[in-house]
């Protein structure tokens, strides 16, 4: 038998119970599209979780107060204690060469007013060295000074989500906000950074000199981090370990002690961030291959059905000369029809889940021709793995016993 003619006879057999081969085909359709689906959206979330570090620099490195052991007893996580102070940012930047500029940065919640408008969004206090170190230019005006930290000048300014909550498209530069019922000028816009890969906006903020925000907005003499830029990016491990012996000394930590900070780097971060994004991708991916799974088991399902309702059909065309191979084909052929056209309606549906979840949920999604690929060639081999066994049964009949069948 030539292909055309098991194409033909396949096809011919599909169609005899076309709802049945329509619920088989599901199963694949749904595996297919669940597997490209979650790979885009793992690889999405990967990707813009990337994004967001390397819009960070690559030679940039975060001190946040860390570990604290006290009478044997070790408290407080990555951030929760006031163990890092804007001397020990000063003691950065001026002792350790390897360091090019150094923002501390303290945060706070707030609620800010503009005329009749009022939104609650994050403060944060840091120094003239933030746009350096975060690479985060102002779109207008210009940024808090040195002087303004000196002073605890009541100057801020706005990220691009604050001013389109308080001043929709009005230029806000030269008025007057309120935040917590203290009136700031703001003096400049930031760029636009976008959202953050773990939810959230980066533009959702306002940016105050460090001094005011420590003792008129949060009344605190602490700083919660430290962004530090070093020099270069061959420079970053050099700028890592003259931080950690400036802080050990000055903190007085001895050798052995826990260290009372914590600090990384960027690549630290996107490695960290990658590796678990991959782990969720694979699990994801893994949750949804039982769907093609499923799908296979019930392509071997039909067709063993078919075995059985066609028996007679089979002993018939045995005794007019078929031979074994050309029964195993014809059955192999309309499990791998199954298996190739669910792929196919597979491909499609998951590529389109994709795209709405892109634009209806707003959640980043990359679709890879590689996961394409692998999920359509997957289904075709579950497919004809699945169709082997009904296959073989089929051709294995005894054309007498078969003719006998009713």
């Amino acid at each position: 038998m030539n292909l055309s003619e098991l194409l033909t006879l396949g096809l011919q057999a599909l169609s005899r119970n076309r709802m049945r081969s329509a619920l088989t085909v599901l199963g694949i359709v749904i595996g297919v599209a669940a597997v490209i689906a979650t790979l885009a959206i793992g690889q999405g979330a990967r990707e813009a979780v990337q994004a967001q570090i390397r819009a960070l620099g690559a030679n940039t490195l975060t001190v946040m107060a860390g570990t604290v052991t006290a009478g044997g007893v070790r408290m407080g996580g990555m951030g929760s204690n006031s163990t890092l102070t804007a001397d020990d940012a000063d003691a950065i930047k001026k002792e350790c060469p390897a360091v090019q500029a150094v923002a501390p940065s303290i945060r706070t919640s707030a609620q800010v007013v503009y005329g009749a408008n009022n939104w609650a969004t994050q403060v944060q206090g840091t120094t003239a060295d933030f746009p350096i170190v975060r690479a985060w230019p102002v779109s207008s005006g210009v940024f808090i000074t040195d002087s303004d930290v000196r002073g605890a000048a009541k100057v801020c300014v706005l990220g691009t989500s604050v001013v389109e909550q308080l001043y929709g498209d009005t230029d806000p530069v030269g008025t007057t906000i309120r935040i917590k019922d203290m009136p700031f000028k703001v003096v400049g816009v930031l760029s636009t950074k976008g959202g953050q890969g773990w939810g959230g906006s980066q533009d959702d903020v306002i940016m105050v000199p460090l001094t005011t925000a420590q003792r008129k907005l949060a009344g605190r003499t602490f700083v919660n981090s430290i962004a530090v830029s070093a020099v270069s990016g061959r420079e970053v491990d050099a700028a890592e370990e003259q931080i950690t012996e400036l802080l050990r000394q000055r903190h007085r930590i001895r050798p052995g002690m826990d260290q009372d900070f914590f600090l990384f780097t960027q690549q630290e971060i996107a490695s960290s961030a990658a590796e678990t994004s991959r782990v969720m991708t694979l699990l994801l991916a893994s949750i949804a291959a039982v769907s093609l799974m499923v799908g296979g088991i019930g392509i071997m399902n039909i067709m063993l059905v078919s075995v059985t309702e066609r028996t007679r059909e089979i002993g018939i065309r045995r005794a007019i000369g078929a031979k074994r191979r050309d029964i195993m084909m014809q059955f192999l052929a309309e499990s791998a029809f199954l298996s190739l056209a669910g792929g196919a309606l597979g491909v499609g549906l998951g590529i389109g889940a994709a795209t709405a979840i892109t634009q209806f949920a707003r959640w980043p999604t990359m679709i890879q021709p590689a996961a394409v690929i692998m999920a359509f060639g997957f289904a075709s081999a579950i497919g004809i793995f699945f169709g082997y066994y009904p296959a073989l049964r089929a051709s294995g009949l005894d054309p007498v016993e078969a003719l006998r069948y009713e």
